[in-house]
């Protein structure tokens, strides 16, 4: 029997319909749930299993069983049933008391099979699986081999579509604006340029959001490359006035424009991915041989995934942990959870993976309007083909 044949539940093996065509499983219905967490560490993930066991055990009389390490747990047979007790305490912890890892099923030749012999062996109804885009697109493909999943996005970065936000991005986006209010200090002491470089792959919700928060000078974005000489003219402008201490904001996956700075291809790991982070210590190499303005350079890294979530990931982690037990009970194989207009809702998890979730227009016009102004740019912020204030 092929793996989109097979049925997930031991206790309804002997059904006629397959995954494709199960029937929504009644809220009274006992079931047995596994929940893990993929990918990088984010402040939050405690929540969402808090949220998920407490829902299962107390509200739906079912069990759920944390496999250890993401989905090398589930290969691995490595794991242990949570309850409330286990849970207690954690809400306010980061990391993520079940471990993470980035092994997959689809990394090993007989991955499905032992995810397969895990369903069996635990006799279970679904698994969670809570990650940010290459976790979601795990859970996609595990859908389309008929395994009962429901997915859970988790990022710091933000950039996973059809949902507004995902847990973990406020913590980052507080850790680096209370970062960026110290640096000015500093700044400002020893009339420097200050670059920050802060997480966020391929997109600058980060950068964007504490840049606007901690008040940088300039902020730069994977969305919109830059010309380093403008940079430096900015900067410039802006010292000849006066200001002598200035925060460049950038975000990991920044790139310049084409023909104006050379940078070095990234490496790739393991996995496929690019390995960001470089570009904060070559802009302020830039800046400093260019302008003559002594310029240093900061690295958040790591510092932004740790630490307790701030209150919003905290709720956000909670609703989503329940919403994703009630999706299994409801059987709603292939669905993601989100938060869309402040309420939680389903998409298929197909719908969210492959196209990353960049930042929004307005953001950047506002990026623009509060960055140092020169010669040419009367009105910073507006689009190109935008009336003026004097025309309206």
């Amino acid at each position: 029997m092929g793996p989109g044949l097979w049925l997930g539940s031991h206790r309804r093996a002997t059904a006629a319909s397959t995954l494709l065509f199960m029937p929504a499983l009644s809220e009274s219905q006992i079931m047995r749930i596994g929940i893990l967490t993929g990918g990088g560490d984010c402040p939050g993930l405690n929540a969402v299993i808090r949220g998920a066991t407490r829902a299962a055990e107390v509200t739906y009389d079912s069990t759920v069983i944390g496999f250890r390490n993401a989905w090398r747990g589930v290969m691995d047979n490595d794991y242990e049933i949570l309850d409330v007790d286990r849970c207690r305490g954690i809400l306010p912890l980061g990391g993520t008391i079940l471990g993470t890892s980035r092994d997959q099923p689809f990394a090993h030749e007989d991955g499905l099979k032992r995810v397969r012999k895990a369903y069996d062996r635990h006799g279970l109804d679904a698994i969670i699986g809570v990650g940010g885009e290459g976790s979601m697109g795990v859970v996609n493909r595990l859908h389309e081999n008929g395994f009962p999943v429901i997915g859970v996005p988790k990022t710091i970065d933000n950039d996973i579509s059809l949902t507004e936000m995902t847990f973990g991005f406020q913590t980052a986006v507080q850790i680096c604006t209370d970062a960026i209010d110290r640096l000015h200090t500093t700044a400002e002491s020893h009339h420097r340029v200050l670059v920050v470089e802060v997480m966020g792959r391929h997109v600058g919700h980060i950068a964007i959001w504490s840049g606007l928060a901690g008040g940088a000078a300039i902020t730069l974005v994977p969305e919109e490359p830059f010309d380093i000489d403008e940079v430096c003219e900015r900067i410039v402008h802006r010292h000849k006035k006066g200001r002598f201490a200035t925060i460049v904001v950038v975000a990991e996956g920044a790139v310049p424009k084409a023909g104006t700075m050379e940078i070095p291809a990234p490496e790739i790991d393991k996995y496929g991915h690019q390995i960001l982070g470089g570009i904060g210590s070559i802009l302020a190499r830039e800046i400093q041989g260019r302008t003559g303005i002594e310029s240093r350079m900061t690295a958040l890294g790591h510092i932004q995934r740790g630490g307790s979530p701030v209150a919003f990931d905290r709720v956000l982690g909670t609703r989503f942990g329940v919403a994703a037990v009630e999706a299994a009970l409801d059987g709603a194989w292939g669905q993601m959870v989100a938060l869309q207009k402040g309420r939680i809702e389903r998409v298929p998890v197909a719908d969210a993976v492959g196209t990353l979730k960049t930042v929004e227009p307005d953001l950047l016009r506002l990026n623009a309007m509060f960055q140092p102004r020169i010669p040419g740019d009367e009105h910073p912020g507006l689009p190109a083909d935008a009336p003026t204030p004097m025309e309206h």
